[in-house]
């Protein structure tokens, strides 16, 4: 019989069904077999069949077109016969107990208690298999498990990219702290050197009038040798009362520094600081943050609200905030884009403005890149910040010839709205593709989102009051209108890929179906002065921003 010309059983993928031509095979040649004929039990390629058929006229081989006819190969056969225990045993028996297949050994082993094991030469006769079935549900987990090896990819390259941040952030800990030990070096050194110089000057002045004394002494010692023998008395009056004076002085100079004795610097170093780094267990804590990377639940279940809280997210020095955005760290930090303050704000899980960083231009959109990093687009730049320390750090940026309003960003991708183009970059700002453009107006590609299993970007048309679901090569999936939906201002996808979007003329925030065709539900209505919404999937709650420096809060039933 025939043979596999190429078996991809070794390989690890889908079984190639073909099969080598079995008079080629005898002279030891590999030729793909086209013809099976029945009555030889024989393949054929498409040369030796015309041998065949001048010799067997009365012969009916069929060909690739009625392979349903073929025997099943060999290899097929030992690949299913094979039991997966013992490797060199085929199956014969099936426990309905347990729904297992069984060899010879699995059946003495393991199910010899059991009631209703059967040959499965007796179990066929009377049962059917619908293989079409199985094969479509093979290969729908197919795509599953693809799905799942993606994410795990992603995820490999997520922790490995948090690593190399959070391995830079330790060595800037590092920094600062060698900066601080030589900042208390300095301030010691300088306190020394100080200390040295106040006793030098005091030594100094010391010795100053010691040569003084003594050289106001050794003039009136020369005085009184010169006028000795010359009886004026006079000045023989003045020399001794001068002598007594300079005398009286050394003797009140010396009774002063009697006790002097040789002075000294000497450094007691803090021993508190070396107690306490030797208690530390490092520079810091290791922690780490699971993200989803795929849609958990059900991307079209509906979204219900109930209760709102306010925050205020003002700044001294601010004008009236308008939030254009807000992103959700896995931390529990929030961080919103104030447009009209040009500023980027962390808010602590409180909602409480505990740092805030300037931007150069008008800022947009944001999305997050890392679990302490996100990107930010303001006008023909994007930005990226990192949260180190409940502080906004700039990092590096981006910039491009367009102008840059909506981002959004899936496992090194970043996707990037100029007004009426959608572009795909890497993280490094090389162009992948462009997706998207409409030139018919101004904002007809404004924000952007995409699904958390990156096949599906959804995108807003500001100015003709739509939503576009796209496939991930740029074609258009769905458009959505509603009278409910005015100038789309932000469109955000859960983590379970439910889509929120919302309209600025007519204050309300939607819900639509993950394909993009049909509102889910209304999820508020008469907000004045809407601009963005978020999902807090750390609260299970919705962050809507306004335009009068606040947030609000619903917490999801």
């Amino acid at each position: 019989m025939a043979t596999f010309l190429q078996s991809s059983i070794e390989k690890g993928s889908d079984i190639v069904k073909d099969f080598l031509c079995s008079t080629c095979e005898e002279a030891k040649l590999e030729e793909s077999a086209d013809y099976y004929c029945e009555s030889c039990v024989k393949f054929y390629c498409g040369i030796c069949i015309h041998l065949h058929n001048q010799l067997f006229k009365k012969h009916t081989p069929h060909g690739r077109s009625d392979m349903k006819k073929w025997p099943v190969a060999k290899k097929v056969e030992d690949f299913l016969f094979k039991c997966d225990v013992h490797k060199e045993e085929n199956l014969a028996m099936f426990c309905k107990e347990h729904s297992m297949l069984c060899c010879n050994n699995c059946a003495f082993l393991n199910h010899r208690q059991c009631k209703t094991v059967m040959l499965l030469s007796d179990l066929v006769k009377n049962t059917s298999t619908d293989l079409k079935q199985v094969s479509v549900t093979i290969q729908t987990t197919l795509a599953k498990l693809k799905k799942l090896q993606d994410n795990q990819e992603a995820s490999i390259h997520s922790v490995q990219s948090s690593y190399d941040e959070q391995l830079h952030k330790i060595q800037e800990t590092r920094q600062k702290i060698l900066a601080a030990l030589e900042m208390l070096e300095k301030k010691t050194l300088q306190e020394m050197k100080d200390t040295l110089t106040k006793l030098q000057a005091s030594l100094k002045s010391d010795d100053d009038k010691c040569s003084t004394l003594g050289n106001e002494l050794k003039q009136l010692r020369d005085a009184i040798q010169d006028i000795s023998d010359k009886s004026k008395q006079e000045l023989s009056f003045i020399a001794s009362i001068k002598c007594k004076d300079k005398i009286q002085q050394f003797e009140k100079y010396q009774k002063k520094n009697f006790a002097q004795l040789k002075l000294s610097i000497t450094f007691q170093p803090y021993s508190e600081i070396m107690q306490y780094l030797s208690q530390l267990s490092g520079l810091g804590k290791i922690e780490h943050y699971a993200q989803s990377l795929t849609a958990v639940g059900n991307a079209d279940q509906i979204i219900r609200i109930d209760g709102k809280s306010e925050y205020d997210v003002g700044v001294q020095g601010d004008s009236t905030c308008c939030i254009s955005d807000i992103c959700v760290l896995p931390s529990g930090q929030v961080l919103v884009v104030d447009q009209t303050n040009k500023k980027v704000k962390l808010l602590n899980k409180q909602y409480q403005v505990v740092s805030h960083y300037n931007v150069s231009d008008t800022p947009w959109d944001m999305c997050q890149i890392t679990p302490s990093e996100v990107c930010v687009t303001v006008g023909k730049e994007v930005q990226f910040i990192k949260v180190n320390n409940n502080q906004l750090v700039k990092d590096r940026k981006l910039k491009f010839q367009h102008k840059c309003l909506g981002i959004a960003s899936h496992q090194g991708d970043l996707f990037v709205t100029s007004g009426t183009e959608l572009y795909n970059y890497s993280l490094d700002g090389k162009l992948v593709s462009k997706l998207h453009e409409n030139k018919s107006n101004t904002y007809t590609v404004y924000s952007c989102a995409v699904s958390p299993t990156g096949d599906t970007l959804y995108i807003t048309d500001y100015k003709q009051h739509k939503l576009l679901t796209l496939a991930r090569d740029g074609s258009v999936l769905s458009i959505f209108t509603d009278p409910e939906l005015r100038c789309p201002y932000c469109v955000q996808v859960t983590p379970a890929g439910q889509v929120l979007v919302c309209g600025w003329m007519s204050n309300t925030i939607l819900q639509i179906d993950s394909k993009g065709s049909r509102k889910l539900a209304t999820l508020a209505t008469k907000m004045d002065e809407l601009r963005s919404v978020c999902y807090n999937s750390n609260t299970d709650s919705i962050i809507v921003g306004m335009e009068d420096n606040k947030i609000l809060v619903y917490k999801v039933k």
